[in-house]
């Protein structure tokens, strides 16, 4: 298992998320919609949490298996269809998508025997 591309991975989602989310959510004028400011204080949430990862990285594999899931789960539902009949591009989904469609690196640093293992059978490694 790859410790130094999981801290990677982990510090990446940190520097980058937490510029953008954090610039967004104290820069935000007016009212917010509720799902938009959702999703900000979710991401911003998320940045902050990835800062545990880069220390204890196998710790927070379950951030790690969140990202994936709802990444890949919006590029099929959101994405996937609009690709389909040609219209993602110029699209509002289409900046999303390009930034979502990087969801292949956390697939290729997540330890998924280890996390089998440890987080879905409760076993101990040796």
């Amino acid at each position: 298992m790859n410790i130094y591309l999981l801290r990677l991975l982990f510090t990446l989602m940190f520097l980058f998320l937490t510029y953008e989310s954090w610039k967004h959510i104290l820069n935000h004028t007016g009212p917010w919609e509720n799902g938009n400011a959702a999703a900000w204080c979710m991401w911003g949430s998320y940045s902050a949490i990835s800062f545990i990862g880069i220390i204890r990285p196998l710790k927070m594999l379950p951030i790690v298996l969140f990202e994936i899931v709802y990444k890949t789960a919006w590029l099929f539902v959101v994405a996937y269809p609009l690709w389909m009949k040609n219209e993602l591009i110029g699209s509002s989904a289409e900046g999303m998508a390009r930034v979502f469609i990087w969801v292949v690196f956390p697939i290729v640093a997540m330890p998924w025997r280890y996390f089998f293992r440890m987080h879905l059978l409760g076993k101990k490694t040796a």
